[in-house]
């Protein structure tokens, strides 16, 4: 084990739906996931699709302990909870984090209304592992493990939702999604969260041109992006929660434009890995 390595793993990249077919072989279609691995620990923001492929491999590496914090609970980024296998080993330690609802809902009670009938067949009682349930405000400093600081700050999404920025060995990872960026402005809560950051990872559902068509449904363009990651003098930019119907094609001619702007920017794709 390498403890100064601090690497992001895309579980789940596609935003909205997941998608399967030819031409969604590269990218993948599962829904969001990261994981972030800070030396020993792991965390895991967002549990969509993308979540059971990541809790396959985690506990296969003899990892017993998880942090997984929500940005929102819209249907994308949960429908992976109920099958996250830590949570049905008694031997793991998974600890539930969220702070869109504050003062409206806790995170136990955000669990407990979709994982029960008749949307799920079995509540959270059924779990084996020792489960926990933090709550938070956006604008809050997080410290779940030992030397990772989380920064945290709000999103314009219907609903609310949460961006996270994780401090760690002198390097930083931001994770802005879901977010609607407002024509000519740059969001001041997005770029304190991304300022000077290793690799911000960004909405990316639209272009500009379709998001003239999409005003209220609480996403943004691969080319804010880009105007964001050079306002905040980001290093690298990845572009994911790609729309259902971006294909792998036109996912690499979004990349190509984006590098000709912006060379540290991707498209991220299901399993990659960045080493910060």
């Amino acid at each position: 084990m390498n403890d100064n390595l601090f690497r992001v793993r895309f579980w789940g990249v596609r935003g909205s739906l997941p998608v399967a077919g030819a031409e969604f072989q590269r990218y993948g279609g599962r829904t969001v996931c990261i994981e972030m691995q800070c030396g020993s620990e792991r965390l895991i923001f967002d549990a969509g699709s993308g979540l059971m492929p990541a809790g396959v491999a985690l506990k296969a590496e003899g990892v017993s302990a998880f942090n997984l914090f929500f940005t929102h609970c819209h249907y994308d980024h949960i429908i992976g909870l109920p099958f996250f296998p830590p949570l049905y080993d008694h031997s793991a330690d998974v600890t539930l984090w969220s702070g869109h609802l504050a003062g409206r809902m806790s995170t136990r009670q955000m669990i407990g209304e979709f994982m029960r009938p008749p949307w799920f067949p079995v509540e959270p009682d059924i779990c084996r592992a020792a489960l926990d349930a933090r709550d938070f405000r956006s604008g809050d400093l997080l410290t779940p493990v030992r030397g990772v600081e989380i920064r945290t700050g709000s999103l314009n999404h219907p609903g609310g939702a949460v961006g996270y920025r994780v401090e760690w060995g002198g390097r930083a990872c931001a994770l802005i999604t879901d977010t609607e960026h407002h024509p000519g402005t740059l969001d001041p809560a997005v770029l304190e969260l991304i300022e000077g950051c290793d690799l911000f990872i960004y909405d990316a559902m639209y272009d500009d041109a379709e998001m003239e068509r999409h005003v209220g449904y609480g996403h943004s363009s691969w080319e804010q992006g880009i105007r964001l990651a050079k306002a905040a003098g980001a290093k690298r930019v990845a572009f994911m929660h790609h729309a259902p119907f971006r294909t792998d094609d036109a996912l690499d001619a979004v990349e190509k434009q984006a590098k000709i702007l912006f060379p540290g920017a991707f498209s991220a794709f299901d399993g990659q890995v960045v080493d910060l």
